[in-house]
């Protein structure tokens, strides 16, 4: 009789956690305007997150880092592209929660920020 109410109880305390982490009741909120989301695919964007719906989150204002190579010196180069300047122009991008592995704040003072602040800049 102790084992079937131990097993009951064990049932109830795991439906309970089940019910609390499949809810969104995750609010992603950051103290800086730009946060990195780094992707299961490997990619990488760095963006505004204004919406945290249940399956996707909407980000605005959104940039990647493309990485050369140069074939002669093999120096390699980063360099912080906005969407945007693609065919269909989009102007903000929704990401499946499923691929997203980890978002991380963009402080102020990175370089990052100060790409960002220096692009918005010169495209106003």
């Amino acid at each position: 009789m102790k084992s079937v109410r131990f097993a009951v109880l064990s049932l109830i305390i795991l439906s309970f956690f089940i019910v609390l982490g499949c809810g969104n009741s995750q609010n992603l909120e950051f103290k800086t305007p730009y946060q990195v989301i780094f992707l299961d695919n490997n990619n990488t964007y760095i963006g505004k997150i204004k919406e945290n719906g249940k399956d996707f989150i909407r980000i605005n204002t959104v940039y990647y880092i493309v990485t050369q190579m140069n074939q002669e010196t093999k120096q390699v180069s980063n360099t912080l592209t906005k969407r945007g300047n693609e065919l269909h122009k989009p102007d903000f991008m929704f990401i499946n929660k499923r691929h997203i592995i980890m978002i991380e704040p963009v402080t102020p003072d990175s370089q990052i920020a100060k790409l960002i602040e220096q692009s918005e800049t010169q495209n106003k």
